[in-house]
């Protein structure tokens, strides 16, 4: 009887030994992985950056060169709008906001929209998603240059009613088999840019100061 109760301690203790092993290991496995993730992320997003304002367009620190905006619910993002400036001369030029499409198919697409001080759009790039690969998923640069039709468009360019993917009346392009992307993307472009209009004069002062 003896033996057997400690021979039920001991399998008790190695459970509990391989529990507490078993556990450190996934946290450790968790804790490396999101910081792999996040380093990733942070390539990902200042790549980007560069790709919509090329080094050649501006000679200060853009990913270091940052204002706050006011928050807005066009954005659909939580609090305050950190932005990238980029400069020449000291002088603003543009300015690439973080904004991010509610209404995918698959959930939040982010993306980041650069707009110069006249309110044209100097590029849109996709950050992450999680559309349907195939499909959806030609919102990324790799899978097609979909994206590269915002460039030099404005609120006025197309007019406001055209603002759309072209099933819908507008001029953009859809994608065969998915409209809901595109289309989810087209409105949040058209949000920046109004967002820029109504905040014009605070903007343009805020990254003026910072000159």
């Amino acid at each position: 009887m003896a033996a057997l109760a400690q021979s039920i301690r001991r399998s008790a203790i190695g459970l509990g030994l391989f529990a507490i092993i078993t556990g450190g290991s996934i946290a450790v496995t968790q804790a490396l992985t999101a910081e792999r993730i996040q380093e990733e992320a942070a390539r990902a997003e200042a790549k980007a950056l560069f790709e919509i304002i090329p080094e050649s367009q501006h000679d200060n620190d853009l990913l270091n060169d940052t204002v706050q905006l006011p928050a807005s619910d066009r954005l659909a993002t939580k609090g305050p709008v950190t932005v990238w400036v980029a400069r020449r001369n000291g002088e603003p030029t543009g300015f690439i906001m973080p904004v991010v499409a509610p209404d995918g198919y698959s959930g939040n697409i982010r993306l980041l929209v650069g707009i110069d001080l006249q309110g044209t759009v100097l590029g849109v790039r996709v950050v992450s998603h999680k559309e349907t690969p195939g499909l959806g998923d030609r919102i990324e640069t790799k899978k097609s240059d979909w994206i590269y039709s915002f460039e030099g468009r404005s609120l006025d360019n197309p007019e406001p009613r055209n603002w759309n993917v072209k099933k819908n009346g507008g001029v953009f392009d859809q994608f065969t088999g998915a409209t809901i992307t595109p289309r989810a993307v087209v409105k949040a472009v058209q949000k920046s840019l109004i967002y820029f209009r109504q905040h014009r004069r605070e903007i343009l002062n805020r990254l003026e100061e910072t000159s």
